[in-house]
């Protein structure tokens, strides 16, 4: 994009948050809400605060007119450039409001991903205990106990708790955890467990390196693309 034009999107934006709200004011939400999305996707790059803003509004829109996929689909892109941005307290409580939608709206399996993306968030924040109530209050949501992202949380729950990095990494390398939008996933291979991620299982004694063979490869292996 030329510097010309990206002076201007501020100007651009602006001018389209004003139409919308005159689309509200005459009665017609649904250009509304596309024109706030139209300005978030053009400002995102440049102003990712700004565009949580705007994806924010059009969401509220939407939620207004009882219209929630299309809600909590703005709230999810909210979420992510929240999260891209680490600001996690603000992440945190965007990922709470999709959830509390999705569970409205019965569609309990998104649920469970967003109980992961929450307990990667507040561990993020260093706040185990709100990572843990996270898990506890999910036990209410139809299917979760027993579902495999309930075990894959317990499991990565008692490897932080422990400052077991390698339970961790293997919980946060797993197909449940890299196949989730790449923001999160990304939280999941950055994890570092208390005390600066000292992997404890690491102390066995170790295996003898045939001659010849690169000691450190599968420590490096391990590490590539992430801590995990």
């Amino acid at each position: 994009m030329m510097l010309k034009e990206m002076q201007k999107l501020p100007e651009a934006v602006q001018l389209i948050e004003k139409a919308s709200t005159m689309y509200l004011e005459n009665g017609t939400p649904d250009t509304a809400a596309m024109a706030l999305e139209r300005a978030g996707k053009l400002i995102e790059n440049v102003d990712p605060e700004k565009a949580v803003q705007l994806y924010q509004q059009t969401a509220n829109v939407f939620e207004n007119e009882e219209r929630l996929r299309q809600a909590v689909e703005l709230l999810g892109k909210a979420s992510r450039l929240l999260v891209r941005g680490r600001r996690f307290d603000e992440a945190a409580l965007s990922i709470q409001k999709e959830k509390n939608i999705y569970k409205e709206i019965e569609n309990y399996p998104t649920c469970y991903k967003k109980t992961i993306a929450q307990v990667l968030v507040h561990l993020h924040r260093n706040d185990y205990v709100a990572a843990e109530r996270c898990v506890r209050e999910s036990y209410s949501i139809p299917g979760f106990n027993g579902s495999e992202d309930c075990a894959a949380l317990e499991q990565l729950l008692e490897g932080y708790d422990q400052q077991d990095q390698d339970q961790v990494c293997e919980v946060c390398s797993s197909p449940l955890f890299k196949y989730m939008d790449n923001d999160y996933a990304k939280l999941g291979l950055t994890l570092v467990v208390p005390g600066g991620g000292v992997k404890k299982k690491a102390a066995a004694s170790p295996q003898p390196t045939p001659a010849g063979a690169p000691a450190a490869e599968e420590e490096e292996d391990e590490y590539a693309g992430g801590l995990c």
